[in-house]
């Protein structure tokens, strides 16, 4: 939702706020595993336990998140295996901060609190599923409440203010709301679609339609927040 509405503006602010990064071109997909690699550091740190630590990190690896499309943007590097290799390892960090948490509350024997992290990283995953699956055949869905920005900040909130039980009950809830948005838009235009291919005489079974091509957020293919 906050990529969304800062839009272009967010390229900006990034070029104006770390101008060094942008003196001579850099590989884009370097830095996507170098965040990566920053954000595993955090999962380790959560599995132990530290909360604090884990927070920074996160802070430190979604840097490496803001700035791999925009330098990709700015020096015209942009390409399908950079988008690809982008939202496979963001699901891959996605999951693996999640499985930290699960493991510290685990080893904690606090059971409430493993199965609340549970449910919080089946509903972030199904988030980013929805929309994938979706746009195999629609051009485009958009949108919801929680993505992928709002959980890695809230997670890094809840890991440095040591308030994380609650942020992780505002993930459960708004990724499972976010996730019944996504059907709702789906099923709109899933609808519509097969009631224009009515209308003109076309089979109105849209599994059998090709699958539409994907789009970026940093390169070519789909970025699935």
């Amino acid at each position: 939702m906050i990529k969304a509405r800062l839009g272009d503006r967010l390229d900006a602010w990034i070029k104006a706020a770390l101008p060094f990064l942008f003196r001579r071109p850099l590989d884009p997909n370097s830095l996507t595993v170098l965040g990566t690699v920053v954000s595993l550091g955090a999962s380790v740190a959560f599995g132990l336990g530290e909360f604090a630590w884990a927070g920074a990190l996160m802070l430190a690896g979604g840097v490496f998140d803001l700035v791999d499309g925009v330098i990709a943007r700015h020096f015209g590097t942009t390409s399908a295996f950079g988008a690809f290799l982008d939202s496979t390892l963001d699901r891959l960090a996605d999951m693996t901060l999640l499985v930290g948490i699960a493991v510290h509350y685990g080893s904690e024997g606090q059971t409430v609190h493993l199965l609340l992290t549970c449910w919080a990283l089946v509903a972030t995953v199904l988030v980013s599923y929805a929309k994938a699956r979706a746009e195999y055949w629609l051009p485009q869905v958009e949108g919801g409440l929680l993505e992928r920005g709002e959980r890695i900040g809230l997670l890094a909130i809840g890991a440095i203010l040591g308030v994380m039980v609650p942020v992780l009950w505002v993930i459960g809830v708004l990724a499972t709301y976010t996730v019944v948005q996504r059907m709702i838009e789906a099923h709109r235009q899933m609808s519509r679609m097969a009631a224009d291919a009515r209308r003109t005489g076309a089979p109105d079974d849209i599994a059998q339609r090709p699958p539409s091509p994907g789009r970026g957020g940093n390169g070519a293919a789909a970025h699935h927040d």
